[in-house]
């Protein structure tokens, strides 16, 4: 999936996350990660944006996450929706499975 612009997805709402996608050309995925539970999830609530990304054909970005306590799905929805709304991507694979 190739990244064509800066999307946003989610709300700073308590057991919401915002994710902002930002396209690069190379460098791999860096995420930067802020959240209220980082002690206890901050490594599950990474891998979890970063699946996403995988499984999405995602190779190059800029993702930027603020969580408020949200479960796994609604990250991964999250994640989802800004990748998809940065690859201008009509045409959604909701079901993200291994």
């Amino acid at each position: 999936m190739e990244l064509k612009k800066t999307a946003v997805a989610g709300t700073m709402e308590s057991s919401d996350i915002m994710v902002t996608v930002e396209p690069r050309e190379c460098g791999g995925i860096v995420l930067e990660l802020t959240s209220s539970v980082m002690k206890q999830y901050g490594r599950r609530i990474e891998q979890v944006i970063r699946e996403t990304a995988a499984e999405l054909g995602v190779e190059h970005a800029l993702i930027r996450a603020v969580d408020k306590g949200a479960l796994d799905c609604t990250v991964r929805a999250r994640a989802a929706a800004a990748l998809f709304r940065a690859a201008e991507q009509e045409n959604h694979i909701w079901e993200v499975g291994k």
